[in-house]
């Protein structure tokens, strides 16, 4: 073990889960004094010295992702001001993602700056499920564990025995991740091509591959508004595919009528992590929530420990 003692301190945005990783380290969350002064400025620092110290900050990206970020940034000032020894923050959902390249003339690179902001405050590495796109860990100027969450969905699936499974892609850019899940479930790969003509915007082109008279399971990084995997099960639906249709995606965002257009959808079950909280008036009948909780703590520990990671998620 490392001379350093560890310290775990969660943000505002997920206590439920820096709870569960706590208790699944069987390490006590260190307590970290948030407020806010009248003009609502956001202050906080920690209780207790951290001098030397191992420190994990859990904070993800939820709804309120400019809040969430500007909190985290202080939360690390704070830390580095404090003399922590070295700064993990562990972001299961990562903000600003999405924005990871210029697609169209005079783009920012969102995901790039959110990196460069994080780096400055103080932090020396990040832990973080499922990024957009696998370059993204090229934007941080220190490293980066970008965890996979294959092998949490393989597992809750293969006990299910779902037979003539297919695995769709929404996306042509998503067809790798879902080959590896088709690969761990042994079933057959199938993609959906589409277009964006605005943001939070898709029309289903066609389906490659064949999914007729067979179950699919809809894989994706992230759910947000709905629209997109709800296209793409009309579509699966007219291709003639049984009409129990499995939804998967790590991250639960949710935002505003998702939770009703994936009702209407009527799939046969809706299975996401809790690496976003979800509020209970988001819930409905179908959802299904695995936590992340055990598989981050595992890798907390290890990185505390200099042991390798990779074995965990892989």
């Amino acid at each position: 073990m490392p001379q350093f003692p560890i310290k775990l301190f969660s943000g505002s945005s997920h206590p439920k889960l820096a709870g569960e990783i706590s208790e699944n380290l069987r390490i006590p969350l260190s307590e970290l004094v948030i407020s806010r002064f009248a003009c609502n400025e956001i202050y906080a620092k920690p209780k207790d010295t951290v001098r030397g110290c191992d420190i994990f900050v859990i904070q993800t990206a939820s709804e309120n992702v400019n809040e969430d970020l500007m909190e985290l940034f202080i939360i690390l000032d704070s830390l580095k001001r404090s003399f922590a020894g070295k700064i993990h923050v562990v972001m299961p959902h990562y903000g600003y993602a999405r924005q990871d390249r210029v697609a169209t003339p005079r783009e920012p690179i969102s995901a790039k700056l959110v990196a460069d902001l994080i780096s400055t405050a103080g932090a020396d590495h990040l832990i973080t499920l499922k990024l957009h796109s696998d370059q993204e860990q090229g934007f941080f100027n220190f490293p980066v564990d970008n965890l996979s969450t294959e092998k949490l969905f393989a597992n809750y699936f293969a006990d299910k025995k779902i037979k003539d499974l297919v695995i769709v892609s929404p996306d042509a850019g998503g067809a790798k991740d879902a080959k590896r899940l088709a690969d761990r479930l042994g079933a057959e790969l199938a993609i959906i091509h589409k277009t964006r003509p605005t943001h939070n915007k898709s029309e289903v082109m066609h389906v490659v591959g064949n999914v007729k008279g067979r179950n699919c399971l809809i894989y994706d990084d992230m759910i947000d508004t709905g629209g997109s995997v709800g296209g793409a099960a009309d579509a699966l639906r007219k291709m003639g595919a049984n009409k129990d249709i499995y939804l998967a995606a790590t991250h639960a965002v949710f935002s505003g009528l998702a939770s009703e257009r994936l009702k209407a959808c009527k799939f046969k079950e809706v299975v996401v992590t809790n690496s976003v909280s979800i509020s209970k008036k988001k819930f409905f009948k179908g959802l299904k929530i695995l936590s992340v909780a055990p598989l981050l703590a595992s890798i907390i520990k290890n990185v505390h420990e200099d042991k390798s990671v990779t074995k965990i998620f892989s």
